[in-house]
């Protein structure tokens, strides 16, 4: 067997490995995938006709892209905390004693959580069309909206292995909490016109802001005339981002796992 299809070999194994581990927790898988449905029903439900007339009347239609992105954006957590608890129960150091690479381990387990995240992104499209969202787009539209938020996801998959396998379980609480600005400070929930002038521009530098404009975009919700240079463009930096993520995280997630958490 060539190199490459070891390595293949390696990471469809390791992959299998992560999946079968999920018949053990299926109240914690199934949290997972429905954690991103309940904000998405408090936002409609208790701010929607609020923040709908600041959307132009049609809240769900705004704020579904920036549910799917926030979904996306959401299985980091879980990506750390696994290779953080992982590492510190020594099953880390047991695959690096054998004669694989450190490629085939975390691309396994990115493999798995990618595969998460699918599950999770079809329970809240599905919950929005029950809630009554009607998206009209084409099938090129809508593999072009699948594939930024797979972009996204895969992206974070390796820098939640990087962050969890050097932050290890105590500093993966800190990362999880600061999750949460990042997410508000964006155009996931509201339009970045109705924040202050000083901090649209923060918010519209946001990948998350990247891709929710973009996926408005595709979705029949375009930015409007006079949207900032980033919004106007997010179409670029949704895919630039995401690329420029892996350039940094996959070569670090990688020697971070055979060096081992220092």
């Amino acid at each position: 067997m060539t190199a490459v299809g070891t390595v293949v070999s390696d990471v469809w194994t390791m992959a299998g490995r992560e999946v079968l581990h999920w018949r053990n927790r299926p109240g914690l898988k199934v949290f997972g995938w429905l954690f991103p449905v309940m904000l998405m029903g408090m936002f409609t439900a208790l701010l929607g006709g609020a923040l709908g007339q600041a959307s132009g009347g049609d809240y769900l239609a705004f704020v579904m892209p920036g549910v799917l992105t926030m979904t996306a954006f959401f299985g980091l957590d879980g990506t750390m905390a696994g290779v953080a608890a992982e590492s510190e129960r020594g099953v880390t150091d047991r695959f690096r004693s054998l004669p694989t690479s450190g490629l085939a381990v975390v691309g396994g387990r990115c493999a798995a959580d990618l595969l998460d995240s699918v599950v999770a992104l079809a329970v809240v499209a599905a919950t929005g069309l029950v809630f009554g969202w009607r998206p009209d787009l084409t099938p090129a539209q809508a593999l072009a909206v699948v594939g930024l938020l797979l972009l996204l996801r895969f992206a974070m998959l390796f820098a939640g292995v990087y962050l969890g396998l050097k932050a290890g379980p105590e500093g993966v609480q800190s990362v999880q909490i600061a999750v949460w600005p990042v997410l508000f400070l964006s155009s996931v929930f509201v339009d970045t016109a109705t924040m202050p002038g000083w901090l649209a521009p923060v918010a519209d530098a946001n990948p998350l802001s990247a891709t929710t404009t973009a996926l408005r975009g595709l979705l029949g919700f375009p930015v409007g005339p006079d949207a900032s240079w980033l919004a106007a463009h997010a179409a670029t930096f949704a895919v630039v981002g995401p690329l420029l993520l892996l350039v940094l995280f996959v070569p670090l997630s990688t020697s971070a796992w055979r060096a081992g958490r220092r």
